[in-house]
């Protein structure tokens, strides 16, 4: 924790002479940047994955048509069909997936008094008139309309608009390439997947502000970053 504490406070110092005050904010914006550019590997490897399975749609079809009457055939044959293939159903999740060490990182740095220690100086940061370490809820008690609760519409309004195109694309993604039989769990998570990017509302909500800039610059990286994959 204090090697990471240190990272933000070297990024801090790096952009101070740009944005003062708000120097350690801006630092968690880098921060969650560089994951997101350590990630994005993946991200482009399973945009392939999903033009793969897309490709496979025909034959799917097919073995939809071969085996109609046995359900378990259908499924080892569409399964023996990604692995030939090599592809994964569930290959998109994996980026996410990597960036959830980094947001609890960043969640408990700005959540504990001390590291390594002694006194966690972060939590000293604001972003404008928004304490890094405070949440909504304490932003509430200076009035509606107050300089950190502004901080919070403003986050509120960006996740938001990016969670409505997000949920839009994955609505037409997922009438587009229907689930496909054999694989296992695929038809939940197609259902599901769209409502996941307005679970971000909450989690700005209730989570440390520093937490929050990870979540809204991630989601945000996310949006663009499919719509260029696409």
């Amino acid at each position: 924790m204090s090697v990471f504490a240190h990272l933000v406070e070297q990024l801090a110092d790096l952009l101070q002479p740009f944005f003062h005050a708000s120097a350690t904010a801006a630092a968690i914006v880098l921060f969650t940047a560089l994951v997101r550019l350590t990630t994005h590997p993946l991200a482009r490897a399973a945009a392939r994955g999903q033009r793969a399975r897309t490709a496979l749609r025909p034959r799917i079809t097919e073995l939809r048509a071969k085996h109609a009457r046995d359900p378990e055939r259908l499924q080892r044959a569409v399964l023996e069909l990604h692995t030939e293939a090599r592809v994964s159903p569930f290959s998109g999740l994996l980026p996410g997936l990597l960036q959830l060490p980094a947001f609890f990182l960043l969640y408990h740095l700005f959540s504990n008094a001390t590291i390594g220690g002694g006194p966690n100086t972060l939590l000293d940061h604001d972003l404008l008139a928004a304490p890094l370490a405070g949440r909504w809820t304490d932003a509430l008690g200076g009035g509606i309309f107050g300089g950190a609760d502004l901080v919070y519409l403003a986050l509120f309004a960006v996740v938001a608009a990016v969670a409505t195109v997000n949920f839009r694309r994955a609505r037409r993604t997922a009438a587009e390439n229907p689930p496909e039989a054999g694989v296992p769990g695929q038809a939940a998570v197609g259902k599901v997947a769209p409502f996941l990017s307005f679970l971000t509302l909450g989690t700005v909500a209730v989570v440390p502000l520093a937490a929050a800039l990870y979540v809204v610059t991630s989601t945000t990286w996310t949006a663009v970053e499919r719509a260029m994959l696409s």
